[in-house]
């Protein structure tokens, strides 16, 4: 079993059923999935976008462990040198066990090896329980071999709770060990 699914199973989990007075278990705040995407933007021309696209599936499958989807293009955008069905990105669903080893990777190993590195936002939740993160370099992953990749690009982890509500998705990630920049005091 991984660790930190443990740790929520093992402590999170009662500490959250005291914090917020639950009855029952099932009713806490829990991740649901978390949802990994990057999108390429670069080059303009569509078919130098699809020669980059293996090495960044390449990449999305040494980071997760699973098979991303590549996102298309719904409709042209002429401005954009962009057609309909087009690809545009590369996005992974995890969930389960890959979700659990995933996020204590990203706790652990990932978000420490960040340059200049002080924490993350304690404000990046979307209002309905949901946690955003943009990691710059996806160097940062230890997976990725730096001669293997053609450019740095920044991808998005967005963490989907089960809970509606910001402030025990909060303590969620807090008691997992997300790394949550300090309270700023004015004074």
């Amino acid at each position: 079993m991984n660790r930190l699914k443990e740790k929520y199973q093992q402590t999170v989990l009662k500490n959250l059923m005291k914090e917020f007075s639950y009855k029952n278990p099932h009713q806490v705040t829990k991740i649901e999935k978390i949802v990994l995407n990057i999108g390429v933007a670069e080059p303009a021309d569509p078919r130098a976008r699809e020669k980059i696209m293996p090495l960044i599936v390449k990449q999305f499958e040494d980071i997760t462990g699973q098979h991303p989807q590549i996102t298309k293009a719904r409709q042209a955008i002429s401005n954009f040198k962009l057609r309909a069905g087009d690809p545009l990105g590369v996005m992974v669903t995890l969930r389960g066990d890959l979700m659990w080893e995933f996020l204590d990777r990203l706790i652990s190993i990932v978000l420490p090896r960040v340059k200049d590195f002080r924490g993350v936002s304690r404000t990046a939740f979307d209002g309905q329980g949901n946690y955003s993160l943009g990691i710059e370099e996806q160097i940062s992953f230890p997976e990725i071999e730096f001669d293997q990749i053609d450019r740095i690009r920044p991808l998005q982890v967005n963490i989907i709770t089960s809970n509606k509500d910001d402030k025990e998705a909060f303590r969620l990630l807090e008691l997992l060990g997300m790394p949550f920049k300090k309270e700023e005091t004015n004074g």
